[in-house]
């Protein structure tokens, strides 16, 4: 997929709209990825990236129902798209092929 580069943050971000599915949304994507990696991200980063990468077509966005308690605000739920979906198998396929190539690794 020539010219579509992935970086490690929207693969991270992307991932996680994986994992969530009907509930990726910022925060809820903000508290996953601290929680799995106990990296602190803030939730404009998040995003900032969300809306980067919707602009690239790698994912699309719906709005859900609104709650009172987020008052009375609907949220912005995030998909992967077919793009999406096939440029994290990309990714995974070269980690691996490369992966493969390095002897063991001694610490």
């Amino acid at each position: 997929m020539k010219g579509n580069y992935l970086g490690e943050f929207e693969e991270l971000v992307m991932l996680t709209c994986a994992l969530l599915k009907d509930e990726a949304y910022g925060i809820n994507i903000v508290e996953q990825i601290n929680e799995k990696t106990g990296r602190k991200v803030n939730l404009s980063a998040v995003h900032v990236t969300l809306y980067r990468l919707e602009d690239k077509g790698m994912v699309c966005s719906v709005m859900g129902g609104a709650t009172a308690q987020r008052g009375g605000r609907r949220k912005r739920i995030f998909q992967l798209t077919n793009l999406g979906i096939n440029l994290l198998k990309e990714a995974k396929a070269n980690r691996e092929s490369f992966w493969t190539l390095i002897p063991e690794l001694k610490t």
